[in-house]
């Protein structure tokens, strides 16, 4: 293929947001360097990316820069990569019969526009009624971090949210809202700073109005 067709299908594809799976795309050898190597080979290529941008990484704000990015990438804001850094879920029975929704509101996340690598920013919102099983509440932060920690597209990270939680809570009564701000829209692009993406995604009870009413009631209190 025309290797100018093939950008500007590459820019068509990025600025349409589109997903491939509800899967990250990961290669079968992802893991086989560990965190150290990754680190030392992003940090090579990062010190060439600034060069290229004619930056001088003799000066002393900038020659620590591919390093510290080396180190953001794998130990912090891709860190959900890998699955050694998933969080133990702990669920307990429900011996205290609470049978009416529970919401977690308000959750913050900073994940990543894979098709931009600019940073998305945002709320979720949890809901689920046990069918027997119980949630901690920060385990419910914990499980939004960890998939917000790679590169995505807002509606994967919903899906993968949502998934985890039907799983671990061995019941369809989940439902997930997700609200974020892409700098792949403000900061480039169209340039509009004041529009912001809203997803959602339910199953079981919450296909019942008053279930989703009473859900966003109590996410919108303000």
């Amino acid at each position: 293929m025309n290797t100018t067709i093939e950008k500007e299908i590459f820019d068509i594809i990025g600025d349409n947001h589109q997903m491939t799976s509800v899967e990250t795309p990961l290669r079968s050898d992802a893991f086989v360097r560990s965190d150290a190597q990754k680190m030392e080979v992003i940090e090579h290529h990062f010190e060439i990316i600034m060069k290229e941008l004619g930056l001088d990484l003799t000066d002393d704000s900038l020659q620590g820069t591919p390093h510290r990015v080396a180190k953001m990438f794998v130990q912090e804001i891709f860190s959900g990569l890998n699955p050694a850094n998933k969080p133990k879920i702990s669920v307990f029975d429900n011996s205290y019969q609470y049978d009416k929704m529970l919401v977690e509101a308000n959750i913050s996340f900073n994940s990543t526009c894979e098709h931009h690598f600019l940073p998305i920013v945002g709320k979720a919102h949890i809901g689920y009624v046990s069918s027997g099983k119980v949630i901690g509440l920060s385990k419910l932060n914990r499980i939004v971090d960890y998939y917000a920690r790679r590169p995505q597209v807002q509606e994967r990270m919903i899906m993968q949210i949502f998934n985890e939680l039907k799983t671990v809570l061995e019941t369809d009564n989940v439902m997930v809202v997700m609200e974020a701000t892409h700098l792949c829209v403000s900061s480039r692009g169209i340039k509009d700073e004041s529009s912001y993406t809203s997803t959602l995604q339910y199953g079981g009870v919450f296909n019942q109005k008053e279930f989703l009413d009473d859900f966003y009631k109590m996410i919108h209190k303000e």
